[in-house]
């Protein structure tokens, strides 16, 4: 691998989150010289608007010399990089709208990543991430992928099946928001915290947060923290509410289970009937996304392109950016740093099974990721919650592959969010119509 000339390529360039990882990338020269940025997507569209944005980021920091190219062509994307950074959104938001509504229909979770919608998402990112794999295999196959591309235990599942060899870590950035969250609240330096943790993605708990400089556990005395008092919300999520409602369905579940610190995720398979009844079914998530940080996003583009003057850019993504930097840092550099990352079990949790896509901690480097075992069985409650997930997970993957209906429908099922089948299949029915153009034929 080389040390100099780096090329890195974003997959889903037209993401409102790729200032952020150039950002990253830009306060990090020293340790990761990147000279060529690529952004590609299939949204024309969107990726001219973003290569505005970076174009205007690169020059107003005196980094114009780095080569910025932004194309809908993969053979030109990807021929010669050596990072991907994947971020893709198969159908974009207007799908997103319909994963989340379509199942409100039925009295069911309408959410991104989790519940029915999840497993709608996820077939749809499946057959979008194996495009963009076989891309790096053909064009760069000593590559480097990190993917943020969700819902990530589907995408590990479905790239270790399809292209074992591939060089691809999986990451999601939301435990590393909890974490930064909990520590602008309290007082805290995350930077400070080694944490232990395990589950699926979306789906985990934490066992310990260790602090280096306070030299003690202070998991305990944030758990306490959160029991009687929701967060707030991080200036990295301002002005979207549902966050502020997340936070408080966290303490909720802490005051039923206060012996370990979940993911906030954890509210749509706990709340089910209570998310659906404070959902609305005309206005969700999706709508929030589209009419704040997309609208927001455009207007910056806008004002480039009108020549405006003035400080244009205004992004705050907390540690998004800087985590998948990180991680190809310590790839680069062979330095091993610890990562919270999805992987094949292996008997990281002993008591799960060994082929089960699990989130723990990792080191990184040149040979990619080591797991770090948790040493000890994990709780009845948790295993039984993570077994029932997963077993759902594998179906709707075995479903993709094998273009089976019964597959799917068994998936959503068993989908903890679902108290009914009758609900799972008329969701599911409705879901086919509106993926169409997305999803694999079932049969």
């Amino acid at each position: 691998m080389k040390q100099t000339d780096l090329h890195v390529t974003i997959a889903g360039g037209g993401s409102t989150y790729t200032p952020g990882i150039t950002q990253a990338v830009l306060n990090n020269l020293d340790r990761f010289p990147m000279t060529k940025l690529t952004l590609y997507d299939i949204d024309e569209e969107r990726n001219e608007d973003m290569y505005l944005i970076i174009q205007y980021m690169l020059k107003t920091t005196g980094h114009d010399d780095i080569e910025l190219v932004a194309t809908l062509d993969p053979e030109e994307a990807f021929t010669g990089c050596d990072f991907v950074f994947s971020q893709i959104r198969v159908g974009g938001m207007e799908m997103r709208e319909k994963d989340e509504k379509i199942p409100l229909k039925y009295g069911l979770v309408g959410q991104e990543t989790c519940g029915v919608g999840g497993f709608s998402y996820g077939l749809r990112s499946i057959k979008g991430l194996l495009g963009v794999v076989g891309y790096v295999q053909k064009y760069a196959p000593d590559a480097w992928i990190l993917n943020y591309t969700n819902p990530e235990t589907l995408i590990a599942e479905s790239i270790r099946r399809a292209y074992p060899k591939a060089h691809m870590l999986n990451a999601c950035d939301m435990t590393i928001s909890i974490e930064e969250t909990m520590a602008r609240n309290f007082g805290y330096n995350r930077k400070n915290w080694i944490c232990q943790y395990y589950g699926l993605n979306h789906f985990g708990w934490y066992t310990e947060i260790y602090d280096k400089e306070l030299q003690r556990d202070v998991m305990p005395e944030l758990i306490e923290k959160l029991r009687n008092k929701p967060m707030k919300i991080a200036s990295f999520n301002k002005g979207d509410q549902s966050w502020q409602d997340a936070w408080n369905k966290l303490s909720k579940i802490l005051n039923l289970f206060p012996d370990y610190l979940p993911n906030n995720y954890l509210e749509y398979y706990f709340f089910p009937d209570i998310v659906v009844d404070e959902t609305d079914p005309n206005y969700t998530r999706a709508n929030m996304v589209m009419d704040g940080r997309l609208k927001h996003t455009k207007d910056m583009a806008n004002e480039i392109r009108n020549n405006d003057d003035g400080n244009i850019l205004d992004f705050d993504f907390g540690e998004h950016g800087q985590y998948i930097v990180d991680m190809a840092t310590s790839i680069l550099n062979d330095s091993h740093e610890r990562f919270m990352l999805i992987l094949p079990n292996h008997g990281a949790i002993p008591n799960l099974r060994d082929d089960a896509a699990v989130e723990v901690p990792a080191y990184v480097g040149r040979l990619g990721a080591e797991p770090i075992s948790m040493r000890h069985d994990i709780p009845d409650f948790h295993k039984g919650l993570m077994e029932a997930q997963n077993a759902a997970e594998k179906l709707l993957v075995d479903g993709y592959f094998e273009g089976s209906y019964q597959k799917v429908l068994q998936a959503f099922t068993l989908n903890q969010t679902v108290p009914s089948a009758d609900k799972a299949k008329l969701a599911l029915d409705d879901l086919i119509i509106a993926n169409k153009d997305y999803w694999p034929e079932l049969h």
